[in-house]
């Protein structure tokens, strides 16, 4: 005789209610919304930092260094958009590297994704304090209060629910970019061409010049300043669960944000540099503000971008903070990390995977108060994950040719060989600027790899999407070859 299920919780696959407890909210973003959180996670990239790659390698070494990297970048992009368009989960980059590389390969992938995500918004609540203070806003002075209140409120924005969080974060996000244009229109009057290569020439230095004041080695040295007109653009795909029509939206999405970040990151460079001369803006905190204040003296124009500066520190600040709990909650669905991090409440957020990167970020932000050298580590992971996001799509093209790919990689593995070459090299760069930094980030990738090696290798969810994906495709492989 049968018996039949009394109860519709008894007929359930324990594995269906396990991922039911872990569901995110479908359909919540458009490829305009996702345009906007590719650009928040970038822009504030423009407003500060960039600068500090002038005393590395002076005017055209940065040039050159952000040439290259945006050729990086642009070459990852492309490869990522066609890995998107195949695999749409949340796993972003790690669920990517899962199908190319196994288990390694993903959880490698997936560590420094973390590592760049949790690291860079501690940094740039540190920098936001700093422009508090510098505009006198309420009186405050920057330190913890301040970074409790950004991470507390903006956190509160990304737990009430994915869209709304999207849209704050794209109104933001559209200040800062205007700002951004508003602040080269008010240089230009003042540019001079001469200017750019005014920082004194180290003639002891190979290959140096005015243009090249610190030698062939500083355009190499300001590697990881370049990448600061880019970094963070990769986590579009980390909102594919979230995005409505996935496959076609992310990579349309991915594409436009790069498009836009390279016509920033030119205008803004070449206006800051040429408005006051390399050798000003060098070691600002604010480069754009130095830029438009010629006598020292605040201006109408250089108050309006020291506000919008604000808004573009926040709109990083707060998409990032997206991004790392995406990814968190994706390694953690899968059994990669402790599975508690995965569950979502009622509003479909993960909101253990904001609460805890949001408290280890306050932590660090309030322990150190160190943001350069957080960026630093934050970049160390980011290059790591960009070499093997780009083996990914050359394993994927090579070994699974007839993979359905709704959209192809103009350049198809040739494109992501010049990302994966030009990423090895923007790692090696990363000794060149902060040994320590670079130390501090492979301390962390030995204690998570002895995690997933001596405990949660053996331990992955089976019913989780990448894996799922990862299983299906070793099935095939193997009726192929019978």
């Amino acid at each position: 005789m049968t018996v039949e299920p009394t109860s519709p919780q008894a007929a359930a696959d324990p594995a269906d209610d396990y991922l039911r407890r872990r569901a995110l909210r479908r359909g919540s973003a458009g490829w305009l919304l996702l345009t906007g959180l590719g650009v928040a996670y970038v822009v504030s990239g423009d407003y500060s930092g960039w600068n500090f790659g002038l005393a590395e390698g002076g005017f055209g070494g940065l040039a050159i260094a952000m040439v290259l990297m945006g050729a990086m970048y642009t070459c990852m992009v492309f490869a990522l958009a066609e890995l998107s368009s195949i695999l749409p989960t949340a796993g972003g980059g790690y669920g990517f590297a899962r199908r190319a590389l196994g288990p390694w390969g993903g959880f490698l992938t997936g560590t420094a994704i973390l590592i760049e995500y949790v690291l860079a918004p501690a940094a740039i609540v540190i920098f936001i304090g700093d422009y508090v203070e510098s505009l006198g806003l309420f009186g405050l002075e920057s330190g913890w209060p301040v970074y409790l209140a950004c991470f507390v409120i903006f956190l509160g924005i990304h737990l009430w629910g994915v869209g709304e969080a999207l849209r704050f974060s794209f109104v933001v996000t559209g200040i800062a970019v205007a700002a951004l244009v508003v602040f080269a229109l008010a240089a230009l009057p003042h540019f001079d061409a001469a200017t750019l290569d005014d920082i004194p020439v180290d003639t002891s230095a190979a290959g140096s010049n005015s243009w090249l004041p610190m030698g062939l080695l500083g355009i190499w040295a300001a590697f990881p300043f370049g990448m600061w007109f880019f970094l963070g653009v990769e986590g579009v795909p980390l909102a594919a669960e979230e995005t409505r029509e996935p496959s076609r939206t992310l990579p349309k999405a991915i594409v436009w944000s790069m498009g836009i970040l390279v016509v920033l990151a030119v205008v803004t460079f070449v206006t800051a540099a040429g408005a006051r001369g390399s050798a000003a803006v060098q070691e600002a905190g604010n480069p754009l503000v130095e830029a438009l204040q010629p006598d020292g003296e605040a201006t109408a124009w250089s108050r309006i971008v020291n506000y919008a500066g604000l808004a573009g520190l926040v709109a990083s600040f707060f998409s990032l903070i997206y991004a790392g709990s995406r990814q968190l909650f994706a390694l953690s669905r899968a059994g990669y990390l402790p599975r508690f991090l995965s569950l979502t409440s009622g509003r479909r957020a993960p909101y253990l995977g904001l609460l805890v990167p949001g408290a280890i970020g306050f932590g660090l932000a309030a322990g150190t108060g160190d943001g350069a050298r957080m960026l630093n580590v934050a970049v160390f992971g980011a290059t790591i994950s960009y070499a093997l996001m780009s083996l990914s799509h050359i394993v994927l093209r090579r070994r699974e040719p007839d993979l359905a790919r709704p959209y192809r990689t103009p350049g198809g593995v040739v494109t992501s060989s010049v990302a994966l070459v030009l990423a090895c090299a923007a790692l090696v760069a990363t000794f060149l600027v902060d040994v320590t930094a670079a130390f501090i980030a492979l301390a962390v990738y030995v204690v998570a790899l002895a995690y997933f090696g001596l405990y949660s290798r053996r331990h992955l969810v089976a019913k989780a999407p990448e894996e799922e994906f990862a299983a299906l495709a070793a099935a095939e492989a193997e009726l192929a070859r019978d």
